[in-house]
């Protein structure tokens, strides 16, 4: 459990980054009001996550603690829209596309609700 928690740590460090480069990185090159870098790290993520539960679906690479270290760490720290994105996939191949909407809805507009609630709050702080 101990190298799993590390190999997400580590992930999950090194996807931070490089979120944060690619970020500041498109910003600095392609300005305008579009969050154009957000949407960059957030569909490569999706890309990712998926090209890597290919691999790590196959023989030999299924298990191990790559899994941990590139999953669920590296896309973790890049990104948990790939996760969200995944998620939603996942129901949807199992029929439930009534709650793939809900999840959708739900995470979409609480979120932006809570972001919103979170920030009136701090006013008062």
């Amino acid at each position: 459990m101990l190298k799993q928690i590390i190999a997400v740590g580590v992930g999950g460090a090194v996807g931070s980054m490089l979120r944060f480069l690619v970020s500041v990185l498109t910003a600095r090159h392609l300005c305008g009001s579009f969050p154009l870098p957000t949407l960059l790290v957030n569909l490569s993520g999706c890309f990712l996550i998926g090209l890597l539960l290919g691999i790590f679906n196959q023989s030999p690479y299924a298990g191990g603690n790559l899994r941990f270290l590139l999953i669920t760490g590296f896309c973790g720290g890049y990104t948990t829209f790939s996760t969200f994105a995944h998620e939603n996939l996942v129901l949807l191949q199992n029929q439930q596309a009534s709650l793939a909407i809900a999840y959708t809805l739900l995470s979409v507009v609480l979120g932006v609700a809570l972001v919103w609630a979170g920030m009136w709050v701090s006013r008062g702080i």
